[in-house]
């Protein structure tokens, strides 16, 4: 018999794959459960349609709109404007506040304290209108004790324990609230739909759903989001691109440092980040978090050096620490925490090649202090020289800090911002910076910085074998670079 002509009857909700027969699997993007059965295509008529529509638009009829369109210049934005939430680190990364209207997924791993953050944002909002915090995973009085603890009880924040989104609904036309919080969109369940809690069927429906109310309503949703093994949040895709504000809640579960960084932002910047201190009484903020990512001590260590990193327009000074020991194993450990393991990796390479440091049979730890997470390429410089430290046993100063992007050829290339991180630096009392060659320690925009006596001192480099001269011997000379020549300084030809 011949085969059937008939198309895919299965098509993947997350990138559009379309197979014959279902899969538990996409074969495409390879998300689980995102095969769907996909409906029947209706047939296209080349004629024109009502309204002269050709195509597939000619199916469709027109109505009329329930309110005409306008001119932009018409448009009143003063209702859209950002609200301050009362927490000015916050504010900072959503750009002002929250708006009206907005939702928000805030995302991270369990008990990074995204429930306290959201706490003490619903105690400032209740000052100026009613907020409805629906809890799916604890029950009101659960909510209440660490309301208590943290000191964020009000008198216009509504409490209630529900998973079923019909309830949910009811509890937002009955509050009216001003700022609603889902905690979390994993438990809300719709009814009428066939899948477990937290699937991606449900997911989507829930959010839609609770989307539309905000938008129709002008209601601020935050809505509490997992996270996967991998860090990436649980559910659809699609789920980022429905909201309008994607934060990521980060840190460390032993440690009482956290940072808020915006993944997606429709109304402000999405490189910034928010500094908080979760501690027993609450949360709190950290204007000021440099020195928060520094071990203070009284003697240098080799392995160690310390960078200056820029978050969106925040400058902070972070340590890199090293440790690089003789291996009993064929295959020597790699292992990272703060850091971006690939450019670890990079770095290493570009060590043993270009600078005659052979670490490919020992075992190598990279580590941030406080728990900052540093992945941009201004960091590669501090974690070559603190590689290169923990190497030959010669301590980077106290008071050096290194900036700069180390490329394949081991050369130092120019970063963003550098006038910015330099003054950062200096404030915290250093008193040398290395710097890639050319920068000149202003970047667009940004006026010229000038050495004053008893300020700090810019090094320019050009390489990776000059940067560790500089950074060991604090002499402007041209390097020898052999593990058993970096205390050496070579005459000037």
């Amino acid at each position: 018999m011949a085969k059937s002509s008939a198309g895919p009857a299965f098509q993947c909700t997350e990138c559009g794959w379309r197979t014959t027969k279902w899969s538990g699997r996409c074969g495409e993007c390879q998300a689980w459960g995102t095969v769907e059965q996909a409906a029947a295509p209706r047939p296209l008529r080349s004629s024109p349609g009502p309204g002269g529509l050709p195509g597939a638009a000619a199916q469709y009829s027109g109505v009329a709109p329930a309110s005409p369109a306008v001119s932009i210049t018409a448009v009143d934005a003063t209702a859209a404007g950002a609200r301050p939430t009362g927490l000015g680190e916050l504010d900072r990364v959503l750009g002002g506040g929250l708006v009206p209207g907005a939702v928000v997924l805030l995302a991270g791993e369990p008990g990074v304290g995204k429930s306290t953050l959201l706490l003490a944002a619903g105690r400032h909002a209740a000052q100026t209108g009613p907020v409805l915090y629906i809890t799916g995973e604890e029950s009101a009085a659960q909510v209440r004790l660490r309301a208590d603890r943290i000191g964020a009880v009000a008198g216009n924040l509504y409490l209630a324990a529900e998973t079923d989104l019909a309830a949910l609904l009811g509890h937002v036309a009955v509050v009216k609230p001003k700022l609603l919080i889902v905690d979390s969109v994993q438990t809300i369940s719709a009814g009428g739909v066939e899948a477990a809690p937290g699937g991606v069927t449900q997911i989507r429906e829930v959010t839609a759903a609770l989307i539309a109310v905000a938008k129709q309503h002008a209601i601020t949703t935050v809505l509490v989001g997992h996270v996967t093994k991998d860090g990436s949040i649980a559910g659809p895709r699609a789920l980022e691109h429905l909201v309008d504000v994607v934060l990521h809640f980060e840190g460390d579960r032993h440690a009482q440092f956290r940072v808020v960084r915006a993944v997606k932002n429709r109304y402000g910047p999405t490189d910034e980040i928010g500094c908080f201190d979760l501690g027993e009484q609450g949360i709190t903020e950290v204007p000021d978090p440099s020195g928060m990512f520094l071990s203070h001590r009284a003697d240098p260590v080799p392995g160690t050096c310390v960078t200056v990193a820029l978050e969106g327009r925040r400058p902070l000074l972070a340590e890199v620490q090293t440790l690089v020991a003789q291996s009993p194993l064929e295959n020597p450990r790699r292992v990272t925490s703060g850091l971006d393991p690939s450019r670890v990796g990079m770095v290493l390479a570009v060590l043993g090649r270009r600078a005659e440091l052979m670490i490919g049979k020992q075992d190598v730890y990279a580590a941030t202090v406080g728990g900052v997470r540093l992945t941009e390429p201004s960091v590669d410089l501090a974690i070559a020289l603190s590689l290169a430290s923990g190497m030959i046993n010669l301590s980077v100063p106290g008071w050096v800090v290194a900036i700069g992007e180390v490329g394949l050829a081991g050369e130092v290339r120019r970063v963003t911002g550098p006038g910015r991180r330099v003054a950062e630096a200096e404030r915290m009392g250093f008193r040398l910076a290395i710097v890639p060659a050319g920068s000149g320690t202003a970047g667009p925009g940004e006026q010229r910085k000038e050495v004053r006596p008893g300020g700090i001192e810019v090094r320019e480099v050009t390489d990776i074998r000059e940067a560790m001269t500089t950074a060991f011997s604090g002499l402007s000379r041209r390097p020898v670079c052999s593990a058993a020549g970096l205390g050496r300084q070579a005459p000037l030809n």
